[in-house]
Formats: structure tokens, sequence, C-alpha cells
């Protein structure tokens, strides 16, 4: 089978395009044969060597994956040869075949695109634990998501509406802020201006922000956490800026505020009835038409690389997908 590898940590213009043997299918594992991946920013720090899991080189990178069953470990009872699946693993997606544990593999309704199953449930179960199991966000409560524009806050700036929150979208581009006014955000505040914190309040009048999403970090993270409210709700969910932030020990104690950590693969890890309760429902959201992702481009298979230079350089708005 054909493959993009990661050979050594490092550029993604160093991922080798190989033929290789197809995987073998543990007695716990299912084979799928891939049509679709989406790119998340996850990838990008995995060949880097960066993420919380460094895998074993040589590997397959590429943890967002849809398509369809093509063989199944013989202590596996839930699958069937031909299902059409999605899985979040921790790689393969950049092969025309990858095996994956059966816990991180679900089924999906054939009538739904591989396009679109491969697009959409690695962003929305993020941005449904963040807000949801982690920040408990209520009805009419508002809700600042920074790095809007991309794929986990377009999903973020979806459960905030559906959750029935206030959602204040920031990006760093109009066109960027046009698809989140698109996905329901009730105010729109692009930070390239550098004036985020007077345009904040300015929306808000000087209320206090209930709950903060930011998958960004850098420089926006400080200005936004001191527009909370009183006893409100900091979520650290990333760091595409590539800088982590540095917030003062006195910015939590004078608001009351907590900062919380969001790690949707150790939630899976460490509560996986909880996770597969959450996947279930979003599927069902998927499959109704409630949830969808803005795709902002597809590539063919040989231009990967090409593909997760654009998302390091923020070049997609929500996902781009490689179709295989």
């Amino acid at each position: 089978m054909k493959a993009f590898q990661c050979l050594e940590f490092g550029d993604c213009s160093k991922l080798s395009f190989n033929e290789i043997s197809e995987p073998i299918t543990n007695e716990d594992e299912v084979k799928i044969a891939v049509k679709a991946c989406g790119l998340n920013f996850p990838d990008i720090l995995m060949i880097q060597g960066k993420y919380q899991y460094k895998p074993p080189l040589p590997f397959v990178p590429g943890i967002e994956f849809s398509g369809i069953v093509s063989s199944i470990g013989n202590k596996v009872t839930n699958f069937d040869i031909g299902d059409h699946v999605v899985a979040i693993s921790v790689g393969g997606g950049f092969g025309e075949f990858a095996t994956v544990k059966s816990t991180q593999v679900y089924i999906v309704p054939k009538n739904i695109p591989f396009l679109t199953s491969a697009s959409t449930l690695y962003n929305y179960s993020t941005a449904y634990h963040a807000l949801v199991d982690r920040a408990m966000l209520k009805k009419g409560e508002t809700l600042l998501v920074l790095g809007a524009g991309g794929g986990v806050g377009l999903a973020s700036v979806s459960i905030g509406k559906l959750l029935g929150a206030k959602v204040i979208a920031v990006a760093s581009t109009d066109e960027k802020l046009k698809i989140c006014n698109e996905k329901g955000a009730d105010y729109l505040i692009n930070c390239s201006n550098n004036t985020l914190r007077e345009d904040i309040n300015k929306t808000i009048g000087g209320k206090g922000i209930d709950v903060i999403l930011d998958p960004v970090g850098g420089k926006d993270s400080e200005v936004s956490f001191r527009t909370l409210s009183w006893k409100g709700r900091y979520l650290v969910v990333g760091f595409t800026s590539g800088t982590i932030q540095q917030l003062p020990a006195n910015l939590p104690l004078l608001k009351g505020g907590s900062i919380i950590g969001v790690s949707r693969s150790g939630f899976a890890l460490r509560e996986p009835k909880k996770h597969d309760k959450n996947m279930k429902k979003l599927i069902n959201w998927l499959t109704t038409g409630i949830i969808s992702q803005y795709i902002y481009k597809t590539y063919p298979f040989s231009e990967t690389p090409i593909a997760l230079d654009d998302m390091k350089n923020r070049k997609i708005i929500g996902k781009s997908v490689i179709l295989l």
C-alpha cells in the first residue's frame, strides 16, 4: 500500500511517500481502507516530535480518518466487514490502510460522505468535552472563543449556540469571522487590530465573560483572561500559536476564576464510557444535520505535505481534508 511515513521528526515537508506492507490486524483491532483523512494540528506536532505522545519511528501520521472496514480481529464482535466507520487514533490516516483498536472506531451511516465523517468528530468531540464536561456551560452564559476560525474554534461556536450561550468569536481575518457568523456567532471580533481587550469590553458592556475557550495560546490569552467575570472559567485547549501562555497567578485569584485543562485524548483514555457516550451523541447530531464542520479545502493524497503546511501557516478556515 501507499503511505506517507515520518522517518525522522521535523518539518512536514520531510514526510516520505513510500510503498509499504499493509498493517497486520491484531485480535482487538479493525483494518480500515482509508477514504478520507481530516487534518488536525496534533498531526503537525506529532510529525515534529512535539506532541504529548511520541510514536516510535517510522510511523504513518493522520489521527482522524474515515473509510470501510476491510478486516476484523478475532476478539472484535461489534463490527462487520464493509461497515463505514470513522476512527480517531494515534495515526495511520496518511496511508491507504490503517489498523485501529476497535474502541477508537465508530460506525457511521453509509449515507454520510467520507469527507463529512472524516472532518467533524475530532473537533466537535473536543469542543463538546470542553464546554459540557469541563466548563459546564449554561444557557444564557457568555462564551468567548479564541481562534474561532479554526476547526476546534468553529466547532465550539456551534456547540456554544446549541447550549444556548451568547457566543463571541475572535479570529484574525474578516474571512474567518464571516464563517463564524454563518455558524451562529452572536458577536465578531477581529484580533488583528490589537485592541482585543477594548473590543471585548465594548461587546459585553463590562459585564465579564463566563467561559473562554482558548486553543491558540500566545499574546491574546492574558488579554482575554482579564475580561473574565467573577468565577469565570478559562479553558486551555491547545497552543496553535506555538507559544504556551504564561498567566500571572494573581489573575485567577482576583477573578475567583478557574483555569481548566482540556484533553480530549486523556478523557477518552481515562473515562472511556463517558467519551463513548459523547461520541454517539455527536454521531447522531451529525447524521441528523445538527452539526457539520466547514470544509475549507480538499487535497489529493499526493499533496498531503502541502495541506499540512497550509494548516501550519493558518491558511485554513475550519477543516482541510485529504482524499484517498
